[in-house]
């Protein structure tokens, strides 16, 4: 979707900000992906207010994104980080993150990973499961450590989403069942090593409807004010992610506000902390994927493909999720064709877009592939030998590298032959 503070034409020239998409593809080379700096920080502040008359703490999910500018960017406006592996706690450590504001999740954490994150300090970890909670126990105690649990809870409730990110319900491997929940109340006070400040949930990404929201928190403060009468002092209340952003112009997201109306009545009275992981929600629609034409073709039977230069190693999300992204022309054509948009990978499923109207360009000529904030980069990978993109940020006219290109050298250097 285009973005029209962010992501704009100006005589028929996409620009990124202040700065020339073209010339940012000239300079850097492509494929590239383009951050704007000032759609990072509207929208946390966006969500910030929506949510200002609750006392909250907001946990940017590094999964997202994880580049060091990226993460330093949200920790510079007072942002912590939810980290789903030892990788992603080091790569918020090393963005300056504080540990007191991070948040260690993840259905399956190592040994390793554990003690890290103790001798870290962060904030907190959540267990998903009861030999969890005892493997923490375990390390703690040998650590000579009390370590900080969150429960998280799977409170049983299905969003209408796509059913490969959704995490709330009884089929998926996230979470304590709500019903599992005094068995595991009744074991932690058999756990010395172990202090319980939180109870989770996540339920989902891209959930449009508000209603999903609104009946997990009233399983989730119902089983907040069951652990109250069992003695225990809860801190926080985890409201988890998976707030909607816009992909598709024809299916706009809710607005976060509608989200802070419904749940801000519901958390207040609980006079806790309450706190949000947006991941998605902060940077997708914040950076571009910029890729050149290499190709254009017609089969026999008239049908027209784009192919360029970047592919699902650079941008899976079509081929596993079956989702769309709006493709734009870096620069203006006043006439239009029906076309594939595809990359050069060696599978069928290797496209942007299937039989999407487009401008006419040429081949050499630029296209943007927009919100490619989330889960884009993170999730590239080297199949076909493939090498990862460079990254830049621009903030107005200023223009920063902020991830080199991939070398071949780079690419066998773990290797041993």
């Amino acid at each position: 979707m285009l973005d029209s503070n962010y992501f704009h034409y100006t005589d028929k020239r996409l620009n990124c900000e202040e700065v020339r998409l073209e010339e940012l593809g000239r300079t850097f080379g492509t494929p590239l992906y383009v951050t704007s700096a000032k759609s990072l920080v509207e929208s946390y502040k966006a969500f910030e207010q929506a949510f200002e008359a609750l006392p909250h703490f907001t946990c940017y999910s590094v999964k997202a994104n994880y580049n060091l500018t990226v993460i330093r960017t949200f920790a510079e406006l007072g942002c912590g980080c939810d980290v789903n592996s030892g990788g992603e706690l080091y790569r918020a450590l090393q963005a300056g993150v504080a540990p007191d504001k991070i948040i260690f999740a993840g259905v399956g954490k190592k040994y390793e990973e554990i003690a890290y994150s103790l001798e870290c300090g962060v904030l907190m970890l959540k267990a998903e499961s009861l030999s969890e909670l005892q493997a923490i126990d375990q390390i703690a105690g040998e650590m000579g450590k009390i370590a900080s649990v969150a429960l998280r809870i799977n409170p049983n409730v299905t969003a209408e989403t796509h059913p490969y990110i959704t995490t709330g319900d009884s089929k998926e491997k996230f979470g304590i069942d709500e019903a599992e929940l005094p068995e595991v109340l009744a074991l932690l006070r058999q756990l010395p090593n172990l202090r319980l400040v939180a109870l989770d949930m996540h339920i989902g990404s891209q959930i449009f409807d508000p209603e999903y929201y609104v009946a997990a928190t009233v399983k989730l403060l119902a089983l907040y004010n069951l652990s109250k009468t069992m003695g225990f002092a809860i801190e926080f209340l985890d409201i988890g992610g998976g707030f909607p952003v816009t992909y598709d112009p024809c299916k706009p997201a809710t607005p976060i506000e509608r989200f802070a109306e419904k749940l801000i009545p519901m958390l207040l009275p609980a006079g806790v902390t309450v706190i949000f992981e947006p991941g998605r929600y902060l940077v997708a629609n914040g950076s571009v994927l910029l890729t050149k034409i290499l190709y254009k073709k017609r089969n026999h039977a008239g049908k027209e493909f784009f192919v360029v230069d970047a592919g699902m190693t650079e941008l899976i999300r079509p081929a596993l999720y079956q989702s769309h992204h709006e493709v734009q022309a870096v620069t203006r054509h006043d006439e239009t064709v029906v076309a594939d948009i595809v990359g050069p990978i060696c599978e069928s499923s290797d496209f942007f877009a299937r039989h999407r109207k487009i401008d006419a360009a040429e081949e050499g000529e630029l296209l943007a592939v927009m919100s490619c904030g989330a889960y884009a980069a993170v999730m590239s990978s080297n199949y076909n030998g493939r090498l990862r993109p460079a990254e830049v940020m621009v903030n107005g006219s200023d223009v920063k590298l902020v991830r080199k290109r991939e070398t071949l050298e780079q690419l066998i250097q773990s290797e041993l032959l």
